[in-house]
């Protein structure tokens, strides 16, 4: 497929029972027009950030609690974190 001239302006395409290498799928996605490649780009980000809070879910949940606040003392500065700013704007965030 290297050899080809690859020139995808479809957001589709079908083919059976093919098998790519890493630089031939990006030799397709360098091919696909502006917009088809910014998804990729955005498939790509979203995947790795899902991954990246998945693992820091679960290193924060293998944490101890910190001992030293409380749910309340965390609400209290939610609370006053969202009043000093203008015109309530954070007041409609939670």
């Amino acid at each position: 497929m290297k050899d080809r001239d690859i020139a995808l302006r479809s957001s589709e395409i079908t083919i059976p029972n093919v098998r790519l290498g890493l630089e031939d799928l990006l030799a397709v996605i360098h091919g696909l027009d502006e917009p088809a490649r910014a998804r990729v780009a955005h498939a790509l980000v979203e995947t790795e950030m899902d991954t990246r809070f998945k693992d820091l879910i679960a290193q924060l949940a293998a944490r101890a609690p910190a001992e030293d606040i409380t749910d309340t003392d965390i609400d209290r500065e939610v609370q006053a974190v969202r009043n000093a700013w203008p015109a309530g704007r954070l007041r409609t965030l939670g």
